[in-house]
């Protein structure tokens, strides 16, 4: 017996005596290589799902990587939703790239935005190398490079399909937030749009919500919704004004308007293989509150849509909110409850959601609390607040009988995670350091030409490519504006009175009532924030 297994056994041995419980102690008698055979027991047990999962690499331990610790995530609890934590560099894209490629090879549709433009190396097989390979090797699996089916978006149109909304779709809460009003403005808005529920004014893009502003601050229209909405102040509609022009001076309103995008195409799969849809927003970076807020913008749209799916082997979704913490980035209260609520009640619509950051603390708790799947690289602890912030992350795991987690966290290598995840039962698994599996597409963006070349042989990108100019609350309000002017003419010479002595319906209600009213007395639906729920017809 070596001397450090006896001196283990005469501190158990007095540790008794105390009365202390000598099992919370078993490391110091068992030997290196029976904490190795317990910590690949207990990481395999914890890590062994019955059906169908993804593989996210091999356990660590004393800075072995143990093929043998195989660390798996179940898909059917990948709808309980997850976050993918780093620092800068500490590989949390190619972890997104890993989680989608599995995904779609195992029949699951996936949405992510593409912040650089360098995920759509997914398209194109990987290429063979010593590094790879090595890597395969460590965690006793084989590299086989592969390709996935990608669609392209941006929100410009000009890097992949255009992803547009109309401003009925998007709604006042949305809208707000990417024009950074205050609450009072904030109302404004909701009224605006209460207004054009009512009168079934479709507000498509930033020219109708323009009209529609104009119309209700002066003249004849604050007069028709002084009584029943209030009086807007016309210092807080020019306030508004002068914040659409911003949008629009930025480029944004080719964001609104028609065709909408459809979010069924979402759910395309091709030969069994889910399609991962990017959105590519590497040319709207500097405005990263408007691409978060669209994401959100159709996340919300899933939730109202979809029907409620129950428990589903794996999940119909899964989509990503990339840079999160700009979501949550001085969000008033009303904003983040019904995010949460959104989180909440999406994965019975079999829906996940995964969300990637820096820190686990860019999320709010109430939102933090309900992502059960988690992956979280490399911490950096330079300043007394990247300190707090490491402890508060560790706080968040299990404990561990093979780490000291704090410790081990600012050691990480790239490539490498702390994870826990949900196990079938819903219970967390094991705290372990994971060396993650390589993706197997290629790590960077592709090709110009090649780029170009699945824009144009895309059929949803063709789709979305025509922008549609129906008739909206615009072109009905100009109407409406034009025809009272010729009425007042004409009730200058003449009272105007019907045969039956009963006084002519308004301009308005002629135009509710006409073909164009009833084509436009249609459901309008914004979703879940500040949206009605009905139907949007697609064009």
């Amino acid at each position: 017996m070596n001397v450090e297994r006896q001196l283990a056994l005469i501190i158990n041995k007095g540790l008794t005596k105390l009365g202390c419980k000598v099992d919370k102690f078993n490391y110091f008698v068992m030997s290196n290589t029976d904490m190795k055979q317990k910590f690949v027991e207990t990481i395999s047990k914890s890590y062994a799902p019955k059906g169908s999962s993804i593989l996210l690499g091999a356990g660590i331990y004393q800075d072995e990587i143990l093929a043998e610790a195989q660390v798996r995530l179940t898909l059917k609890m990948m709808n309980r939703h997850g976050l993918v934590t780093g620092a800068t560099g500490s590989g949390k894209t190619r972890t997104l790239q890993l989680l989608a490629e599995q995904l779609s090879a195992a029949g699951v549709p996936v949405f992510m935005p593409d912040m650089k433009g360098d995920l759509s190396g997914m398209a194109k097989e990987g290429t063979v190398n010593d590094r790879l390979t090595e890597r395969a090797k460590s965690l006793g699996i084989e590299f086989k490079p592969s390709y996935f089916p990608v669609e392209l978006y941006s929100l410009s149109g000009k890097l992949g399909g255009q992803m547009r909304a109309t401003v009925t779709e998007f709604g006042p809460i949305l809208l707000s937030k990417i024009m950074d009003l205050n609450e009072v403005q904030s109302g404004v808005l909701s009224v605006i749009f209460k207004y054009s529920d009512d009168k079934k004014l479709p507000i498509v893009d930033l020219n109708d919500l323009k009209k529609v502003l104009n119309y209700l601050s002066e003249g004849d229209g604050a007069k028709e919704i002084k009584e029943d909405y209030g009086k807007i102040s016309t210092v807080t509609a020019g306030t508004i004004l002068r914040k659409i022009v911003v949008l629009e001076q930025q480029g944004v309103d080719q964001l609104f308007g028609e065709k909408s995008f459809d979010i069924e195409d979402l759910f395309e799969k091709v030969d069994g293989r889910g399609v991962i849809s990017l959105l590519n927003v590497s040319d709207v970076q500097h405005q990263p509150a408007i691409f978060s807020t669209f994401m959100l913008s159709l996340l919300a749209e899933l939730y109202q849509k979809l029907p409620e799916a129950g428990d589903l082997d794996k999940p119909k979704l899964i989509f990503f909110l990339d840079e999160a913490h700009l979501l949550f980035k001085d969000a008033p209260k009303a904003f983040l409850d019904q995010i949460d609520q959104v989180i909440r009640l999406i994965r019975s619509k079999g829906v996940g959601i995964f969300f990637c950051t820096q820190l686990s603390q860019d999320v709010p708790a109430n939102v933090l609390s309900q992502l059960g799947n988690r992956i979280h690289h490399v911490v950096r602890a330079f300043t007394p607040n990247d300190v707090k912030a490491l402890r508060e992350t560790v706080n968040s795991f299990p404990n561990s009988e093979f780490y000291d987690i704090e410790k081990q966290f600012t050691q990480l290598g790239t490539g490498q995670a702390f994870i826990t995840v949900l196990n079938e039962k819903g219970i967390p698994t094991e705290t372990v350091a994971t060396h993650l599996a390589p993706p197997v597409s290629v790590m960077g963006p592709i090709e110009e030409a090649e780029y170009q070349k699945i824009m144009d042989q895309s059929e949803l990108y063709k789709k979305y490519q025509k922008t549609i100019d129906p008739e909206s609350a615009y072109e009905i309000l100009t109407e409406k504006i034009a025809s009272v002017e010729t009425n007042n003419k004409e009730k200058e010479v003449k009272p105007t009175r019907s045969t039956s002595g009963k006084t002519e319906k308004s301009t308005l209600e002629q135009i509710m009532t006409s073909s164009v009213g009833k084509q436009v007395g249609r459901s309008l639906v914004r979703g879940i924030f500040g949206m009605l729920f009905g139907t949007t017809r697609r064009r």
